[in-house]
């Protein structure tokens, strides 16, 4: 979501500097622009006097000015912050039994649980990514099916053993996983 956010924001405001950029350098350069641009010359400024201070004296007008600025504020910070939460989890707390606990890396439980989930029966490929916090980690899986596979058996053999494992071997109490199911594709048998 982030990284579409990101491609939005930054495409919109290139494609709005592009088109402001060359349209006063065109006016700055003495070429022809058109009527309703602001600008038609060398010598023009961009805000006149008389424009500077046509709102002032309406009492409107620094509110919304205020308000408009805020929330660009805020959303300026938002995306900020965003760009340094990390959605993949890095590091999970293992409890070691000494009362200080271990640091797993998330990436190796990833890996186990990927591996683990592609040798279950019915499962052609598999994706898995951990987030939340390291205390409380919560998986995210996708599973690619074989053709012919059975849904309900992929999730109950993927469910008891590759999560029930990871949980069990990282000793957590709960593990919860958000499971999300697509078959791959193939082509019709001919039936003779």
């Amino acid at each position: 979501m982030l990284r579409v956010v990101n491609r939005v924001l930054l495409g919109l405001a290139g494609l709005v500097l592009l088109c402001v950029g060359g349209a006063v350098l065109a006016a700055g350069a003495g070429w022809p622009v058109p009527s309703w641009w602001p600008w038609d010359g060398p010598d023009d400024v961009l805000l006149s006097k008389a424009a500077r201070d046509r709102w002032r004296d309406e009492g409107w007008w620094w509110p919304v000015v205020i308000a408009v600025l805020a929330v660009v504020v805020l959303l300026a910070l938002w995306w900020l912050i965003a760009q340094f939460r990390r959605a993949r989890l890095a590091e999970v707390l293992v409890d070691s039994g000494d009362g200080e606990g271990a640091l797993l890396r998330g990436r190796a439980l990833e890996g186990v649980l990927e591996s683990e989930a592609e040798s279950l029966e019915g499962v052609a490929r598999a994706h898995v990514m951990l987030t939340g916090r390291r205390s409380a980690p919560e998986a995210r899986v996708n599973l690619l099916l074989e053709p012919f596979a059975s849904p309900g058996d992929a999730l109950t053999r993927l469910t008891e053993e590759a999560v029930g494992h990871a949980r069990d071997s990282a000793g957590l109490a709960v593990l919860p996983a958000e499971v999300r199911l697509r078959a791959a594709k193939h082509g019709a048998q001919r039936v003779s």
